[in-house]
């Protein structure tokens, strides 16, 4: 068997307004409405409607032979139920139709994975609830935020009950191996991974319209070609990429929905390759080997590390800041603060910080609100103070209110006790004295009572 496994990640998150110093203290509301919901509807409009609407027609096209898979972050999809429903009913469409698996990931498309297992988990639990209750599907596969993987991580997977994974095929973590078989976590083996074939995809979604490149103009038949030359014991190609590239990162005007339009037929005319989704191919292939990934991996740059999101102090500070108040807030019963905590951890907010300026200097600029990384954090920490505010008088409240609980609890308990002693003392007083009885003397009779005269 030789398959092909087609994944898209979906993700937009909440972008913040221009929050200033002095705001700080004095509004509560983070988030540049207008902005999201322009952006939203204009990705909408280029990518996800077209871009659904051509797989659906693919699906219906082949019978069930092309399968794709997808992971939309939590905070797109309240975006589409706020700005574009339609795109979240074009989905469902395609969950209906049997052959589009979904995925967990993190609800808030965020970092938490990096900080322990509490509230990766809690947010693991919300997205799944989430994809349950839109498209009647129970996640089996996980795919962590951009992919970000290390073989702790995959553990904590393996523990939460997912039986595989997706990551990077990074070229430092596999050396000579090839990232088209199936592989296992190194501390739990139960967990399957799925690595990404990075040259085949970034193909597609990097350089299908750069003219200067040497496979220019790509078609899907050239495309198949490479696919058939690569060995033929290699079991499967992870092609996985954003969805955006679709209309997006790269145009209409580039041909880039022809191109995926005549892949399938190519694929099934001219090669032994199917198309699978990532459950399909855990379930199918067997693992031929773990893998050591004692550092954090991810999709991102050159490095396909964590410097895109964690690569410098700006963007260290502003993180550690965040989840040292992760436990206040989760002592606290406030959905409005519980929900700008969630906002305030998509990663997007760290990735503008990045001063990755040169290599990859293009791909962080993409839909950045910010002129300089040094302003993204400036407006991320004038957020996060008046976050703080509101965390640390919200846990105030909180203690307050215990006290003035307890001192309630107290003071009743003290009237209790009070009408129980006022209660025995009444009892007591109107309880008659007893006569003490005579003793018997001695040497002294006792004199018999007189008889009744006759």
């Amino acid at each position: 068997m030789r398959t092909i496994c087609l994944y898209f990640q979906v993700h937009q998150p909440f972008r913040f307004r221009r929050y200033r110093f002095f705001d700080i203290g004095n509004d509560h509301y983070y988030y540049d409405d207008y902005s999201n919901e322009s952006i939203l509807n204009k990705v909408a409009q280029k990518c996800y409607l077209p871009a659904n609407e051509l797989m659906l027609e693919l699906i219906q096209k082949h019978e069930g032979r092309f399968k794709v898979s997808y992971s939309i972050s939590g905070i797109a999809m309240e975006q589409f139920r706020l700005y574009a429903p339609e795109v979240l009913d074009s989905f469902k469409r395609l969950a209906d139709t049997g052959h589009v698996e979904f995925l967990s990931e993190t609800f808030d498309h965020s970092l938490s994975s990096l900080k322990g297992k509490k509230e990766f988990e809690r947010q693991v639990k919300a997205h799944k609830a989430l994809i349950k209750e839109n498209f009647g599907q129970v996640p089996k596969v996980f795919r962590n935020t951009e992919l970000i993987y290390s073989d702790e991580i995959g553990a904590m997977v393996a523990s939460m009950g997912y039986k595989a994974m997706l990551t990077e095929g990074a070229k430092h973590v596999l050396g000579w191996k090839s990232p088209n078989y199936l592989y296992c976590n190194a501390i739990n083996p139960k967990l399957k991974l799925l690595l990404k074939n990075f040259k085949l995809s970034d193909d597609i979604a990097f350089r299908f319209s750069n003219q200067g490149w040497e496979g220019y103009p790509l078609t899907a038949e050239k495309y198949v070609n490479w696919l058939n030359e690569t060995p033929a014991e290699e079991e499967v190609i992870n092609l996985f990429m954003d969805y955006e590239t679709f209309g997006e990162h790269q145009w209409k005007e580039t041909g880039i929905f022809d191109f995926i339009e005549a892949l399938p037929g190519a694929v099934f005319n001219n090669s032994p390759f199917t198309f699978s989704t990532p459950s399909e191919v855990a379930d199918d292939l067997q693992v031929v080997a773990a893998i050591q990934v004692p550092n954090p991996i991810s999709w991102a740059d050159e490095e396909r590390d964590l410097t895109a999101w964690l690569g410098n102090e700006m963007q260290h500070e502003a993180f550690d800041k965040l989840y040292s108040l992760n436990d206040k807030v989760d002592s606290i019963d406030d959905e409005i603060i519980k929900q700008d905590f969630d906002y305030l951890q998509v990663s997007d907010h760290f990735y503008y910080m990045s001063t990755k300026f040169f290599s990859d200097g293009e791909v962080h600029s993409y839909f950045n609100p910010y002129d300089t990384p040094y302003d993204a954090f400036i407006n991320y920490m004038n957020v996060l103070s008046d976050f703080e505010i509101r965390v640390n008088a919200a846990v105030q409240a909180g203690e307050d209110n215990d006290v003035a609980r307890l001192s309630k609890i107290i003071k009743e308990k003290d009237e209790q006790i009070e009408k129980l002693e006022k209660r025995l003392t009444i009892k007591k007083s109107s309880t008659p004295k007893k006569t003490p009885t005579a003793t018997k003397s001695a040497g002294v009779k006792k004199s018999s009572p007189a008889k009744k005269k006759s």
